[in-house]
C-alpha cells in the first residue's frame, strides 16, 4: 500500500510540474471561469431581490464549463505526446493511475475555483466566502472530477472530443450539479436549505469513484 502511495503522488507530482511549466491548462480555465462570472453578471438583472436566487447556478455553470476545457485539455494532451501510453507500461496499477489524474485535475480546478469565488462575491455581492463553501466546492469538484477523467480518457482518442466530452459528462453529473447549487444557494438563503444537499452530494463522489476506478483499466485498454 506504501508502494501504491508513493506511485500516485509520483504522478500527480509530475502532472502538476508539467502544468507550472507550461500553465495551458489553469490560464485557459482561469479566462473562461472569469469571463462566465462577468458575462452572467450583465446578463441577468440582478437586483437584491434575485441575486440569491441566479447567483449560485451561475457560479456552478461556470466551474463546470472552465472544469470541462480542463478536462478535456488535460487528458488529450497526454494522449498526443504519449505520457499517457508510457504511463500504461510501467507496473502501476490502473487504479492508481486513475486516482492520480483525479487529485491533479481536483487540483487544476481548485486553483481556478479559488481565484473565481473572490470576484463572484465581489461581482454579485453575496456573502458566500465562508468554510462551508470551500467544503461545498471541494465536494463538487470531486465529483465533477471522478465522472470527467474517465470520459475524458474515452473520449481523447477521437476527432470529435472537445464536442462529445460535454455530452457524455453532463448527464452523468446532474445529481453533483444539483446538490451543489442547492447547497451554495442554502448558504445565501438559508430557506432552501432542508433538503441533505450534502450527503447527495457526497454519495454521489463514492460512487463514481468506485465505479470509475473499476472500469478506467477498461477503457484506458481500449
Amino acid at each position: 500500500m506504501r508502494l501504491a502511495w508513493g506511485q500516485l503522488w509520483a504522478i500527480v507530482g509530475k502532472d502538476l510540474r508539467l502544468e507550472l511549466r507550461t500553465r495551458q491548462v489553469w490560464m485557459s480555465m482561469g479566462v473562461f471561469a472569469l469571463l462566465a462570472l462577468l458575462i452572467f453578471s450583465f446578463a441577468f438583472d440582478l437586483r437584491v431581490e434575485n441575486k440569491a436566487a441566479v447567483g449560485p447556478g451561475a457560479l456552478w455553470v461556470a466551474f463546470i464549463f472552465a472544469s470541462m476545457l480542463g478536462l478535456g485539455r488535460n487528458i488529450a494532451a497526454e494522449q498526443e505526446r504519449g505520457p499517457m501510453d508510457r504511463l500504461l507500461l510501467c507496473p502501476v496499477d490502473r487504479t492508481v493511475i486513475y486516482l492520480a489524474k483525479v487529485i491533479g485535475n481536483v487540483i487544476f480546478i481548485g486553483v481556478v475555483e479559488a481565484v473565481a469565488l473572490p470576484v463572484f462575491a465581489a461581482l454579485y455581492d453575496l456573502p458566500i466566502i465562508t468554510g462551508l463553501i470551500v467544503l461545498i466546492t471541494l465536494l463538487g469538484t470531486i465529483g465533477i472530477a471522478a465522472v470527467g477523467v474517465i470520459f475524458s480518457a474515452l473520449a481523447a482518442n477521437t476527432r470529435a472530443r472537445e464536442f462529445l466530452l460535454p455530452l457524455l459528462v453532463f448527464p452523468i453529473i446532474i445529481p453533483v450539479v444539483l446538490g451543489s447549487v442547492r447547497a451554495t444557494e442554502a448558504l445565501v438563503n438559508p430557506i432552501h436549505g432542508d433538503p441533505p444537499w450534502l450527503g447527495l452530494i457526497i454519495a454521489f463522489d463514492i460512487i463514481c469513484l468506485s465505479v470509475s476506478a473499476i472500469l478506467f483499466q477498461f477503457v484506458v485498454e481500449e
